[in-house]
């Protein structure tokens, strides 16, 4: 059951993430009566660096998570997007401990929370769901390692296309990602001005437009040709070491 502030309601199905739903129908009946659902909106602050970890959050759908490093000079970078795959906070800890990053929601919608205390618990009853939540450590880990190489060697132009190409696929290939200007170039820890160019060198190209609060990808294909791999690399480590989990539009539904 899947309970919602004061309401308790019984769950036809899992919630709509990857990792719960990978897991056997044992390990899953031990974190199911401890799983709370709830709405998120976009910006909303999950844990602040230092913040006490005690909360696991699981995206579900189209809902989309940043860590988000903290600089010096002010700005924040993002070095991993988490959605439906994954969890944030408290996966393979043990006990409270503080975050390290900024946490927050990128593109609002469905969590379901697990205390950490209820957690651990059923991790020390069962060494298989401890397994799982290793491996997903471990692909959480590799997307870390990859963000790092690309925000390193990778054009600009080349991570807008990753990034955007990203946040699609979680959203079930909605062509329309609700990301504004000042929010990419966030993202990407570069200028507003410098994020303007690049996706007015896309509109021209025919690649993508703008709304409102919003990019609309007109011709996906030609933007995964400007795209670097790293989306892919990230995508591989998952499948050979928790098989059905990163997101496909084509098989989640």
């Amino acid at each position: 059951m899947l309970t919602r502030g004061n309401q308790t309601a019984e769950a036809g199905e899992r919630p709509f993430n990857n990792l719960l739903r990978r897991l056997n129908a044992a390990d899953y009946a031990l974190l199911a009566p401890h799983l709370s659902a709830d709405e998120t909106k976009p910006g909303d602050l999950l844990y602040n660096p230092g913040d006490n970890v005690q909360v696991v959050h699981f995206p579900c759908g189209p809902t989309l998570v940043s860590y988000m490093v903290p600089n010096e000079d002010g700005r924040d970078v993002e070095t991993v997007l988490i959605g439906r795959e994954g969890a944030v906070g408290g996966i393979v800890s043990q006990g409270f401990l503080p975050a390290y990053t900024r946490i927050c929601v990128k593109f609002g919608g469905p969590v379901v929370r697990l205390n950490v205390s209820r957690l651990d618990t059923a991790k020390a009853t069962s060494i298989s769901l401890r397994h799982i939540f290793a491996r997903y450590a471990d692909c959480m880990l590799a997307q870390v390692f990859q963000s790092t190489a690309c925000n390193a060697i990778h054009s600009i132009e080349q991570r807008t296309a990753k990034w955007i190409i990203s946040a699609m696929e979680r959203a079930d290939g909605n062509n329309m990602v609700p990301l504004t200007h000042e929010q990419l170039a966030t993202l990407l820890g570069v200028g507003r001005s410098y994020a303007s160019r690049v996706i007015q060198t896309f509109k021209v190209q025919g690649v993508l437009d703008t709304r409102r609060g919003a990019i609309l990808v007109r011709d996906p294909d030609a933007l995964r040709l400007h795209a670097c791999l790293c989306n892919e690399a990230v995508k591989t480590h998952f499948e050979e070491v928790l098989r059905g989990v990163y997101p496909d539009p084509a098989k989640d539904n």
